[in-house]
């Protein structure tokens, strides 16, 4: 068994036992509750505690303020009630997914209620936070942390659904957390024949100079000089009558920047290349687990971009898939080549909405940092709905524009364009107007430039991998398609 599957199953045996109801718990088992407390709440509360409470409270010094935690312990010594602090109380407060991962991240290991009454919303927001804050990358080490916290549900809650997120979102934080000595473009493809082959999906696969043979030239371009070749895999699932949702993803499981190479410092994240594949793979296993009545399509170019004699060169330049020839400016921008061949593919099928998703610029980083992908479309109402969509789902958008006065940035004097800008500006939009150049057929098209990793310590929120999009983007889409009967 490789290390993907190991994962895989660590994953599911690790989420059956984070939700539970009361009846599948012994009835001596203790359970603590789970109060959470807005400071303006937190006087009136206090007031309806017995004596006991009051005192560990006031002794402790709690008071609601924000990502606080106070346990309290029942008289045989035992942990009771756990209260946590949501601090001020806004006009839009409320309760958030990064709230639960917070709270659960720091309990011992038991089962726990939720006390507080919570809107449905709110609820399922808690739920999956509760998951996702257990969330743990430590198949490398020989000791891992065990340690699981149940939270005990009513029955009406829909858990299935909610672990389905879990689920998805947990293939892509192992994809991407995985190191690039193991996760291979040949690894990752053959985790994505796993997702396509679990739900009947069509799955076409091509591997090193079948890539070039097929039509791709700028991913096998890249991909040529490393020792694990170049990959493409091109799956669809779903009836062909209806809508067409096509997804892209950037799959680079290295960068080295090639012959354009990268600094020391510069290498040490670039095993997280591939996030936007990792993204489009947790997504599309969204989609066919809801079975959302669309014709789905699935597309990763997966490349290392490896240095050797064969490598791509800076000046060289490449005829694309769609035709256009484009001279290279610097072989470090190469997600967006191994992107072009796959959106002219993409594209031709003319699918009612095209989606690509890249851990693209360091500019888009630059201009909204690392917890908010840059959203870029020229439809601006899909953009207003789908930044609406993410503030509910505590899974942020920002909308850049494709200004067509930076077009011409890309000009080359021996090719029909460059793959870089001369110019230090702007370098997000650049790289969607590239992207924009093999982009005709399809009715609606969304470029996310996303970073794909938690690069600070936060409660709930270890250093690593960051699906983002993928739950914004799958409400999205269950709003505007529906579920099937």
């Amino acid at each position: 068994m490789g290390l993907a599957p190991v994962i895989s199953f660590l994953g599911k045996l690790f989420e059956i036992f984070m939700l539970v109801t009361r009846q599948s718990l012994k009835s001596s088992e203790p359970i603590a509750g789970i109060t959470l407390l807005h400071e303006a709440q937190f006087s009136i509360w206090l007031e309806q505690q017995p004596t006991r409470v009051r005192s560990w409270v006031l002794l402790h010094g709690f008071c609601g303020e924000r990502n606080t935690l106070l346990m309290i312990p029942s008289e045989q010594g035992a942990l009771e009630l756990v209260v946590f602090g949501l601090g001020e109380q806004q006009a839009q407060s409320k309760v958030s997914l990064w709230d639960a991962a917070s709270l659960v991240d720091r309990l011992p290991e038991g089962s726990y209620q939720l006390v507080t009454e919570l809107s449905n919303t709110a609820l399922n927001q808690f739920v999956l936070g509760w998951q996702y804050g257990q969330y743990r990358f430590d198949q490398y080490k020989q000791k891992p942390e065990q340690k699981v916290r149940r939270l005990v549900l009513e029955n009406n809650v829909d858990t299935t659904y909610l672990q389905s997120i879990q689920q998805a979102c947990s293939l892509a934080r192992d994809l991407i957390n995985t190191p690039a000595n193991e996760l291979t473009p040949q690894v990752l493809v053959q985790r994505a024949i796993g997702v396509a082959n679990t739900y009947g999906a069509d799955v076409q696969r091509y591997s090193g100079d079948d890539v070039l043979t097929a039509g791709f030239p700028t991913v096998h371009a890249v991909g040529r000089a490393a020792v694990a070749p170049p990959e493409l895999i091109d799956f669809s699932w779903g009836n062909a009558d209806d809508p067409k949702v096509t997804l892209v993803g950037k799959g680079v499981c290295f960068d080295s920047g090639g012959l354009d190479i990268k600094p020391a410092s510069g290498m040490l994240l670039m095993k997280k290349d591939m996030g936007g594949a990792a993204c489009v793979l947790a997504l599309a296993q969204l989609i066919m687990q809801a079975k959302l009545p669309v014709r789905l399509r699935v597309i990763i170019p997966a490349v290392e971009n490896a240095i050797s004699g064969n490598a791509f060169r800076p000046g060289d330049v490449i005829k694309t898939r769609a035709g256009l020839s484009v001279e290279i400016g610097n072989t470090d921008a190469e997600g967006r080549l191994i992107l072009c061949d796959a959106l002219a593919l993409a594209d031709a099928d003319a699918p009612d909405l095209l989606i690509d998703m890249a851990t693209l610029t360091g500019a888009a980083r630059v201009a909204l940092g690392p917890e908010i992908p840059a959203l870029f479309t020229q439809d601006t109402q899909l953009a207003t709905e789908l930044m609406s969509v993410g503030a509910r789902e505590v899974d942020p958008l920002w909308h850049l524009p494709l200004w067509a006065g930076y077009d011409d940035e890309l000009s080359s004097k021996i090719a029909d364009l460059n793959n870089v800008s001369a110019s230090g500006f702007s370098g997000a939009i650049i790289g969607g107007l590239f992207l924009q150049r093999f982009v005709s057929k399809a009715k609606q098209w969304v470029h996310l430039d996303l970073y794909g990793w938690n690069s600070k310590e936060r409660p709930g929120r270890p250093v690593g991998a960051e699906p983002q999009g993928v739950r914004a983007l799958f409400e999205y889409l269950q709003q505007r398609f529906g579920k099937q009967a």
